[in-house]
């Protein structure tokens, strides 16, 4: 027994015993140092020779959100995002991410961040030079592109968040009540175009070919006037044709943008629905609001049924996201409604940001921590949705 005993104590004495928390950093973070020495030995002799056409062949197939990190290594690899032979690679490839989402951040001149829904994490990124001077706010989108409105709503920008390419448009005469844009999906850099409509009814379209506002005109006299523009509800582009929602009496104005042709559709909101935007998903119009009729602060999806052109109820938010504004009054606002529906809830105490994924009926709680902010959580006033494309010229 006694022998027994002491063989045992000899055994864990002349044991190691097991690598401290410290210890296993110390041992990993080694591990790590010696892996990037490895890989950041590149020899010039040999990388200054490497054929371009093969970079862009490569770089054309690495995930978007390596475009931020690639484009800061030097201004030669930054060229080659804007040079055509690349732009030909990209379109060989097919574009299968979600769309992503930029947010405008307050209490900074147009500070602006990027949020993946696939790595579920926001990205920082560059803005353009002039676009920090100004005052701006996103109000649509198309493809690749972002279309900016400045603090008067007087003049238009358009911005590739992911190339940081920025434009100034020229001066329109039409007065601000509401924005759509469309981009032509026929061919790499067909161009874009943008509708801008006032509540009186009055519009003007914006052609990027051009680089000129023109078919200046006043909607069909069977169309009720003055138009009470949803301002929370920006316009969504399906197959060609723009919806701009409006209120009292609730309903649609729809533009095709093939035929130039104007609609209006009467479609009366669900009953105990409020804050509401229009949303796309799939060539499907759907509508997002806050519902009132319940003690729990609850959002609802819905979808227009083509033969009825009435809302029919898909989805609403689980409870226990509900739980958390339970018994308080709700503030709500959209930052996305194109495949994806970000929605900013607020109330006295509590900020959140949910997001949906319309497609996949998903609902996440989003976070809120993004580079350069430390632990501080900014809050997000107004966003849209947009598919990061680095060919979408501005």
């Amino acid at each position: 027994m006694t022998a027994g005993r002491s063989g045992s104590v000899k055994m864990l004495q002349t044991g190691e015993p097991p690598l401290a928390k410290k210890a296993r950093k110390k041992q990993a973070r080694g591990k790590v140092t010696a892996t990037t020495r490895l890989t950041e030995i590149m020899k010039p002799c040999v990388w200054k020779e490497f054929p371009r056409d093969l970079y862009e062949t490569v770089i054309a197939r690495l995930p978007i959100t390596t475009f931020f990190r690639f484009r800061s290594v030097c201004k030669d690899w930054n060229s080659l995002l804007t040079s055509q032979s690349y732009s030909q690679q990209c379109a060989q490839v097919k574009q299968t991410c979600q769309p992503w989402i930029y947010a405008t951040i307050p209490g900074k001149a147009n500070d602006g961040a990027i949020y993946d829904p696939q790595s579920k994490k926001w990205y920082h990124p560059p803005v353009p030079a002039l676009l920090t001077e100004l005052i701006v706010e996103p109000v649509a989108s198309a493809g690749g592109l972002v279309c900016f409105l400045d603090s008067e709503y007087l003049t238009s920008y358009v911005c590739n968040p992911v190339m940081a390419s920025f434009k100034e448009l020229p001066a329109r005469s039409v007065d601000f009540g509401a924005i759509g844009m469309t981009v032509d999906a026929s061919s790499p850099n067909a161009g874009y175009k943008i509708v801008c409509i006032s509540c009186d009814g009055e519009y003007e379209i914006y052609d990027s070919a051009k680089n000129s506002w023109g078919c200046p005109g006043s909607l069909p006299t069977n169309i009720k006037r003055p138009l009470n523009l949803n301002i929370k509800s920006q316009a969504v582009s399906i197959e060609g044709t723009l919806y701009f929602m409006h209120s009292n009496p609730d309903g649609i104005v729809c533009y095709n943008m093939m035929i130039e042709v104007w609609k209006q559709i009467l479609i009366p909101a669900p009953l105990h629905l409020s804050d509401y935007t229009v949303a796309e998903c799939g060539g499907k119009l759907m509508l997002v609001g806050l519902e009132n009729n319940i003690a729990m602060t609850c959002i609802s999806v819905w979808e227009l049924q083509k033969m009825t052109l009435l809302w029919k109820l898909v989805d609403r938010m689980p409870t226990q996201f509900c739980l958390d504004f339970y018994g308080k009054p709700v503030e709500l606002d959209f930052l996305a409604n194109k495949g994806l529906v970000m929605m900013s809830l607020r109330s006295k105490r509590k900020y959140r940001l949910i997001t949906y994924d319309l497609s996949s009926k998903e609902w996440f709680k989003t976070a809120r921590k993004i580079p350069s902010y430390g632990r501080k959580r900014p809050w997000l006033v107004n966003g849209t949705a947009f598919h990061p494309c680095s060919t979408d010229l501005v």
